[in-house]
């Protein structure tokens, strides 16, 4: 297998260092002005308006029925046919780490740089991981993991190459897993998860899109066998009677979502322009976060961090700083204040 980094089953887990992560940079950064902007996140920085919610969602446990609901408010936002083939969860992080526990070990490999929670879970189950920089080098595995649009370089691939590839791993009993946290601010022709590919396994992130990641929803897309196997791991009741509730109202606004798309193209580029004006060269994103390159990078993090603003740094890309959104008329003007006062 042609590989820049391979990890195997037994290396002593890293620590990863997420985006999200304010009140470890509210310590390190105590006289930082209040309230702090978190910029370290892809996630929609205004949010879907959340609706009244009954009070028995918050006090009886979610209903067969309930759960139905959320299948299908899903299939038609992901455009699926069958409620078989869907599985709601607590996040897609929960899927993430279960399904290294359904596949007896084996070789996996992973498009990388990407999000560093696949090489942890997998690695921690007992499968040989090897982060690969090549989609070529994917072929060889048992099992491949591909972020499309990837995190953080925002790069996609196109379905058809998705499609052959999942093919040749079906084909000797392989598996194919594509995490779509991100396609939602695309347009929706990009997604695989509607063409059902053998052996495929697709996820689809609720929270970033709507702005809720606090609800913890999640879905994963494959054959109803392969759906089955994950709602039993999940177990009853996976998801929560609140968030059956956003979630069915959330996805069934196709009006909504449409606004939103076209608001995070405006404001992705914006960040853009702001970004170049301090210096910085964008080097990758999707409309809910920017990737930049900057000569001075740890500099103009700390700098910002001075002013409250937090961004999101990569050991293995010093030159990387890696941009949410702006949610408000505020954080745009202290962001363009302290990216002028850096630059």
């Amino acid at each position: 297998m042609d590989e820049k980094a391979t990890t195997t089953a037994g290396t002593a887990p890293k620590a990863i260092i997420h985006g999200g992560n304010i009140d470890d940079v509210r310590r390190r950064y105590p006289r930082a002005p209040e309230p702090w902007i978190d910029l370290s996140t892809g996630i929609n920085p205004i949010p879907y308006p959340i609706p009244p919610v009954a009070p028995q969602a918050w006090s009886r446990l979610p209903t067969g029925a309930d759960h139905r609901a959320l299948l299908q408010s899903a299939a038609r936002r992901y455009r699926l046919g069958d409620l078989a083939t869907i599985v709601a969860a607590p996040g897609t992080q929960a899927l993430v780490q279960l399904l290294p526990r359904c596949v007896q070990p084996c070789r996996v490999a992973i498009l990388g740089p990407t999000y560093e929670e696949f090489a942890l879970c997998w690695r921690r189950q007992g499968h040989e991981v090897h982060e690969v920089t090549e989609f070529a080098a994917l072929c060889h595995a048992d099992v491949a993991v591909i972020v499309n649009p990837n995190n953080p370089t925002g790069k996609a691939l196109p379905r058809a190459a998705l499609s052959s590839l999942a093919a040749a791993l079906a084909h000797r009993g392989g598996m194919l897993l594509v995490d779509e946290a991100f396609i939602d601010a695309c347009a929706d022709g990009e997604s695989v998860a509607p063409l059902l590919l053998p052996g495929a396994v697709v996820l689809r992130s609720f929270g970033k899109i709507y702005g809720l990641a606090g609800v913890r929803l999640g879905f994963a897309v494959a054959a109803a066998d392969v759906a089955a196997r994950l709602r039993a791991e999940l177990g009853p009741w996976a998801v929560s009677g609140p968030a059956i509730a956003l979630g069915i109202a959330a996805l069934g606004d196709g009006a909504w979502l449409s606004r939103a798309r076209q608001r995070l193209a405006r404001d992705s580029s914006r960040l853009d322009a702001m970004l170049e004006r301090a210096n910085c060269t964008i080097v990758g994103g999707t409309p809910l976060f920017r990737l930049a390159a900057a000569a001075e990078a740890a500099r103009l993090a700390d700098g910002l961090a001075h002013h409250g603003i937090h961004v999101r740094r990569f050991a293995y890309a010093p030159s990387w700083l890696r941009f949410g959104l702006p949610g408000s008329d505020e954080a745009w003007h202290r962001l363009g204040a302290a990216l002028a006062d850096n630059a």
